[in-house]
């Protein structure tokens, strides 16, 4: 499960990525998001993948690192496609047998929203590949700082969602041992019907219910143990410091939001 979950995981690498400032990285990580919600052609798209895989190749992570973080949503680009490919009826027909009518335009808009997911998760595999779980908490806690303006507290947002990225892959952990704990005891998820597989998963979300309950409680105990009191003010033992890099990567992909809007 380990290896098949590889989203929200550190990967450490030697790379001028890795040096970037984190709040560099998630501002980058919103404008990117904005430009592909923006694209809507396949030059656009397909720029837009190049300028993504330079920046994967620039962070010295292997490019199957990637491909296997995007696989946890393979359902869920599949339901899209065929979501598109039954409801669009946009440009000719390719297909028309009964009430089945798959078009061109359903196909296109398909596989356009499926390549714009995979974009996303890429570039946030990107951010989670190349920043450590303590970097990444300062720099969501700095960008959310204007918060406080209208009675929310940056820290506590930054914490739950830094507690919620390092919660994915044990989560993961935890329903792989009771996978195996249930075919060590007869069941079998590869030979039975998919209604069965369905009520299966039942068995297995309970399991991983309660253990994420579990673990959440016994986290709460620990802070508390180490003297984390709520609201309380609290300084940081690391600081940011923002370089000219930093500057350089945002201006491109200002320069790639720009250039999208113009096209």
């Amino acid at each position: 499960m380990e290896a098949k979950m590889m989203l929200g995981r550190y990967v450490p690498a030697d790379s001028w990525i890795h040096r970037l400032d984190p709040r560099g990285k998630l501002v980058a990580m919103v404008l990117f998001l904005i430009t592909v919600i923006m694209a809507e052609a396949f030059a656009e798209l397909a720029v837009l993948s190049g300028f993504a895989l330079l920046v994967m190749m620039s962070s010295r992570i292997s490019l199957t690192r990637y491909f296997r973080a995007s696989r946890p949503l393979w359902f869920i680009m599949a339901f899209m496609f065929l979501f598109y490919i039954l409801f669009d009826k946009t440009g000719n027909s390719l297909v028309n047998v009964g009430k089945l009518n798959i078009t061109t335009g359903g196909v296109t808009y398909g596989a356009y929203a499926v390549w714009r997911m995979a974009l996303l998760v890429t570039f946030t595999a990107i951010l989670t590949f190349t920043t450590t779980p303590v970097e990444l908490n300062l720099g969501l806690e700095r960008v959310l700082k204007p918060l406080r303006f209208v009675g929310g507290s940056p820290q506590q947002w930054s914490m739950m969602i830094g507690i919620s990225l390092r919660f994915i892959p044990t989560l993961f952990e935890e329903a792989d041992k009771v996978m195996k704990a249930q075919a060590s005891r007869g069941a079998d998820f590869h030979e039975i019907s998919f209604v069965q597989k369905g009520k299966m998963v039942m068995t297995l979300m309970v399991p991983v219910i309660v253990s994420a309950f579990r673990r959440a409680e016994e986290l709460v105990q620990a802070m508390e143990a180490r003297g984390y009191v709520l609201h309380a003010p609290r300084t940081s033992l690391r600081m940011l410091v923002w370089r000219a890099t930093d500057t350089l990567f945002i201006a491109s992909f200002l320069v790639l939001l720009l250039f999208i809007s113009w096209w």
